[in-house]
């Protein structure tokens, strides 16, 4: 059965109409947009991609690539995903080669098209995955840039987890025209997620309890745990480790990008039973079963709450999400 943005949506890609879809991760938006937008591909021999679908980080990039090598196995379609962590001289054979759908990261994709191999004339469809987290990781610039490279007649879906004022003002600048659908209201959080908090004074407390309630519930099998900075992902980890050596995982911006793929495969296949990680990198991040989703640190920005929790609960299971709030971070919490 489709889920309630692809049947939401369908008709409207269908028909060619712009269009901004606001819908939590884990609810089925990547093939809401690709299934209609792959049908309606005919066969070519161009170069230059017809399809160019961008994404805010590597990890959201590679993982919708996945999604089309998978929908388009049996078919001739030519696909590729480009980003800043990847020998750019690769890239350019790949674009050389001839494409007839491109997922990019903005900024590799405005360094590819400078090159000249890249050119972005022959585009029909754009999609902006996340569109929320582009503005709020501060890639807006990179995003306007890139949009002054397509041609104007063309169509745009964008996606979103949350209906930010940075997207409302992004959307009115940009595309004043946009038929906007919604399937959850703004800031609601999956009601499969079952949502509790633990007030805590300090960061040894909150140590101490990650590792009581990990030693005695058997159901944190695959525990999603989130922390505001990389210094403190690095801390967690070492006292975690001791405690439950060789099933802790971090990853952060400044781990190599094969660390971090590594890291997240064995979080994935349940080698790691906890991975540690920062909003920025987890982001777009679509792992699989994922049992717990634990707040180290209540984020500062509520639409992250929203985002980190919708990683857990996705596709039809339940979750739990478990905020330890010391009393600075109670503000937070009740935003």
């Amino acid at each position: 059965d489709p889920k309630t943005i692809q049947e939401k949506v369908f008709t409207i890609i269908m028909s060619g109409q712009n269009m901004m879809g606001i819908a939590q991760t884990g609810t089925g938006k990547t093939f809401a947009y690709l299934l209609p937008l792959l049908r309606q591909l005919p066969f070519s021999e161009q170069r230059e991609p017809r399809i160019l679908i961008l994404a805010p980080t590597q990890v959201l990039a590679v993982q919708i690539h996945n999604e089309i090598v998978k929908l388009a196995k049996y078919t001739e379609l030519r696909s590729a995903v480009v980003h800043g962590d990847t020998n750019i001289n690769t890239q350019k054979q790949l674009v050389y080669n001839g494409l007839d759908v491109l997922v990019a990261t903005p900024g590799r994709l405005i360094d590819l098209a400078f090159t000249g191999v890249l050119r972005l004339k022959k585009i029909q469809k754009l999609v902006i995955d996340e569109v929320d987290e582009m503005l709020s990781l501060g890639l807006k610039a990179q995003l306007t840039n890139a949009l002054e490279l397509l041609p104007s007649k063309r169509q745009t879906l964008l996606f979103s987890a949350t209906f930010t004022s940075d997207v409302e003002a992004f959307i009115a600048n940009y595309l004043p025209n946009i038929e906007k659908v919604e399937v959850n209201p703004h800031g609601t959080p999956i009601e499969k997620i079952d949502q509790r908090v633990y007030h805590v004074p300090n960061f040894f407390t909150k140590v101490n309890l990650l590792g009581f309630l990990l030693s005695n519930d058997v159901e944190m099998s695959k525990v999603l745990v989130f922390v505001g900075t990389k210094k403190m992902a690095d801390l967690l980890f070492e006292h975690l480790t001791k405690l439950f050596p060789e099933q802790i995982g971090v990853i952060h911006s400044n781990k190599a990008h094969n660390t971090r793929l590594s890291t997240l495969k064995l979080f994935q296949e349940g080698t790691y039973r906890v991975l540690i990680a920062t909003d920025i990198i987890a982001r777009g991040m679509d792992i699989i079963d994922v049992t717990h989703v634990v707040n180290f640190e209540v984020p500062d920005v509520a639409g992250d709450y929203i985002h980190r929790i919708g990683r857990t609960g996705r596709a039809d299971k339940d979750g739990v999400a478990i905020s330890f709030a010391t009393e600075k971070e109670l503000q937070y919490l009740d935003e």
